[in-house]
């Protein structure tokens, strides 16, 4: 439950941010595509939609995503996502093989790129 929440939220971020941010807007730039993250089984799944300099998500896989980022159960998708170190925590789980990637791997790295435009901003 707490995996499924946490893909509804990122894209309430995302699309938030597609609206708000002009440097988030940038990166969304020329890209018109859907990408999935999900669980192995596909139990849990939600694709993102980037067309127009904009974010939408839907529950529930798409046919052919641009790539998908698929994790070995919720929980694992979870802790993953929520690591300090997101970067070293999905080297790790595609190393040990408890994260799949499919599709285009350069994709995924522009999509870890706009994961530092959802941190919260810090109070002063």
């Amino acid at each position: 439950m707490k995996f499924r929440f946490l893909l509804w939220a990122m894209g309430l971020l995302m699309a938030r941010a597609s609206r708000t941010n002009p440097a988030f807007q940038q990166q969304l730039r020329d890209k018109d595509l859907v990408f999935q993250m999900q669980t192995l089984d596909g139990k849990i799944a939600r694709h993102f939609i980037v067309s127009g300099e904009r974010v939408s998500s839907k529950a529930g896989t798409y046919p052919q995503p641009a790539f998908a980022i698929a994790f070995k159960d919720a929980a694992y998708g979870y802790t993953t996502l929520q690591a300090s170190n997101k970067q070293l925590a999905f080297m790790q789980g595609i190393q040990d093989k408890h994260i799949q990637i499919k599709g285009n791997p350069a994709l995924v790295m522009w999509f870890q790129g706009l994961m530092k435009y959802l941190k919260p901003k810090k109070k002063r």
